[in-house]
């Protein structure tokens, strides 16, 4: 039956391409789209008849560059996926929705190569019904569809198919027999024809990602792997939480991977883990954003993903959060078993890509204040059904990060040089940081203060420690859940920690931010604005919609003491420091967390540093509402924002006595026994 609707949607499709029943404008519009999608169904023959893996790798690549073509930066001024573009041609209002519908037909692209034929089909209905309110407002009375009808059928599309696609989206992440990518990783790697198997866009990036780590020495790269699978294991280890409860992780990566990812697989299958490897999603369907989580290729063009990061602003209303988060209970009713096996995430990160220069359009689609709002009850709402199934408390998860070609000429010795940082020895780390941990514990708060045209100046409550002795405020953070090394964390106390949080540039999930400043009263953020528009509403709106995600304010969940210095000593040495993710900045200085503290949802869980004591500073006000109303927990959120070495004057602890001891001045240690952590940075 799906096979025939398919069939049909494709005959009328090409049909379509013949008529000239529109103004036309809008005629040439959904020609070009029906070509587009003429395309995807003749991909689609050529991957169920076998002839792709027979395929030479030169058309390969012909075929993989014409999926993408059309909206990348070179081509994207002209692009219908442009919702400016659109906008000078259809107008603002039918611009949106053809947009919308264009970025929507583009999503189909992977149900090709895993062969999902139904998730296709309602796709390209989606088109047809579009189409078809068109020609029969012309046709009809010479004038254009109301918007508020083109409105409603993208409204039922979502609605209708929410179930099916959240109980998709969760079997991906849960069920074993989602296996598209596991049998590709677990198949030949010696070619690198491997890459256009998953039917993302593959570039020169990840073909010489594939051919460094294929030509490095087999310990080397069984090395990488065993960091990455032992920093998982170590994660459940140190949380106090049982990993042979869970027999499922989730591997979420970048391609180009393959050669360590294969290895991972084994190691965690030793471990008794069997890996589920899902696709980052960029359907409405599933839940797109500037994030993508899951594995994925090389991002065509990041413009793109900005301006319909919000494509939900055509739809959002209160009865379809409703059914999303009914959807979302039902599916996990039907996985509830996978969930409770399900052991988390483990991550590999990319860094080194040039950060785009992305533009703030008016003509895209934007969430109203009212959608914000409903966005932010869903995120919590939808935390809590999660966590019904996937327990905070038993589950972990663990990050690494490598970088990329794009890093520029130094590639090679940049990627010998981020092995080593991931393989540092944990044993000394833990030693001096033991020692920064043993200080803290004597204060009653920090305080932090930026130089070199930091504004930074805040104080930072720390919790009263009732036994010391067996007592303390801060995890000492070895390579295990976060790798690399190198931090020491709390969660302060909200009441009386306040002040100005400043950092020059930073980069914060991909997005740039200059002269970021956050001001903090009792813990919570009060105002915010960075210098990236000319306009403070524009500068406002882009920290509230990429840093806050749209909460009118946020606690800070976390302070931490980066101290991995070597880490810092090579971002300079390479100038790459604003290429670095947050993974590895975060090590390169303070930071601070807006959002939830590190033990959302697990706070009950004891934690313990390796010198036996317990840490104590888990909750924080917001986070203790859980016992009596666990909606107004949590934010669902957690940023960290970094103050670079060269950039920080001071971090000193102030004991109850008030006496104040130094731990950094004017970017250097200064607290006896971690002198050594300052001989990277003497070669700066």
């Amino acid at each position: 039956m799906v096979k025939e609707r398919f069939l049909l949607a494709k005959e009328r499709i090409e049909e379509l391409k013949k008529e000239k029943r529109l103004q036309p404008e809008y005629q040439v519009y959904f020609v070009k789209v029906a070509q587009f999608l003429e395309m995807i169904c003749e991909n689609w023959f050529f991957v169920e008849e076998g002839r792709l893996k027979e395929c030479p790798l030169e058309e390969l690549r012909r075929r993989n560059k014409a999926l993408y073509e059309d909206i990348l930066p070179e081509n994207y001024e002209s692009s219908y996926g442009n919702p400016a573009y659109s906008a000078e041609v259809f107008g603002r209002e039918y611009g949106s929705v053809l947009s919308f519908l264009y970025a929507e037909m583009r999503s189909l692209i992977p149900y090709v190569f895993e062969q999902r034929l139904e998730n296709m089909v309602r796709g390209m209905e989606l088109f047809l019904e579009l189409y078809g309110s068109f020609c029969c407002a012309w046709e009809e009375s010479g004038t254009l569809p109301a918007h508020e009808v083109l409105k409603e059928i993208a409204y039922w599309y979502v609605s209708d198919y929410t179930r099916q696609a959240t109980k998709e989206k969760l079997k991906d992440m849960l069920d074993v027999e989602s296996d598209f990518a596991l049998r590709i990783i677990e198949g030949n790697l010696t070619d690198e024809r491997y890459l256009y198997y998953f039917g993302e866009y593959i570039t020169e990036s990840e073909i010489q990602t594939f051919r460094h780590l294929k030509a490095l020495p087999e310990e080397t790269l069984q090395k990488m792997a065993d960091t990455y699978t032992e920093g998982y294991r170590i994660g459940f280890l140190m949380g106090n939480k049982d990993m042979t409860k869970k027999k499922t992780v989730n591997i979420r990566y970048c391609l180009g991977f393959e050669p360590m990812i294969k290895k991972a697989v084994e190691n965690f299958k030793k471990m008794g883990l069997t890996p589920t490897i899902y696709r980052a999603y960029t359907s409405i369907l599933q839940g797109k954003s500037m994030n993508r989580n899951g594995y994925y290729g090389a991002i065509p063009n990041k413009q793109f993903d900005f301006d319909h990061k919000d494509d939900q602003g055509l739809v959002l209303d209160k009865k379809l959060v409703q059914v999303r988060l009914e959807a979302m209970k039902e599916s996990f009713e039907t996985y509830k078993e996978q969930a409770a096996v399900f052991g988390g995430p483990a991550v590999v990160e990319i860094f080194g890509e040039t950060p785009p220069a992305l533009k703030e359009k008016p003509q895209a689609l934007h969430l109203s204040q009212a959608q914000q709002k409903l966005t932010v009850e869903y995120m919590s709402a939808a935390g809590e059904i999660q966590n019904q199934y996937i327990k905070g408390e038993e589950r972990s998860f663990t990050i690494i990060a490598f970088p990329v070609p794009e890093i520029g000429e130094n590639f090679a010795e940049i990627f010998d040089q981020v092995i080593r940082i991931n393989t540092l020895d944990y044993k000394l780390y833990q030693r001096m940081q033991q020692t920064i941990i043993d200080t803290l514990d004597k204060g009653k708060y920090v305080l932090v203060k930026g130089m070199n045209g930091n504004k930074t100046n805040l104080k930072v409550m720390l919790h009263n420690l009732e036994n010391p002795e067996k007592q303390t405020n801060f995890e000492n953070c070895v390579a295990d859940v976060n790798i690399p090394v190198g931090e020491v964390f709390t969660s302060p106390v909200l009441a009386g920690t306040e002040g100005v949080l400043h950092v020059s540039r930073v980069y914060l999930n991909g997005l740039e931010y200059k002269n970021i400043a956050v001001t903090l009263k009792d813990g919570m953020v009060r105002d915010y604005t960075c210098e990236n528009f000319d306009s403070p509403e524009q500068n406002r709106k882009y920290v509230k919609d990429n840093v806050l995600y749209h909460h009118e304010s946020l606690p800070l969940g976390e302070f931490a003491i980066g101290t991995n210095t070597t880490a810092f000593a090579v971002a300079r040495k390479y100038k790459i420091e604003d290429k670095l993710p947050i993974l590895i900045a975060e090590k390169t200085g303070p930071h601070f967390a807006l959002g939830d503290t590190c033990y959302s949802h697990a706070e009950e869980v004891a934690v313990y540093n390796p010198d036996g004591k317990e840490m104590i500073a888990r909750d924080n006000e917001y986070s203790l509402k859980r016992k009596e109303e666990a909606g107004n927990a949590y934010f669902n959120c957690h940023t960290d924002i970094t103050i670079p070495y060269d950039e920080l004057g001071e971090v000193s602890v102030v004991t109850k006595e008030e006496e104040v001891i130094p731990i950094i001045e004017e970017g250097r240690f200064v607290l006896a026994g971690c002198e050594e952590l300052n001989i990277p940075l003497a070669h700066i």
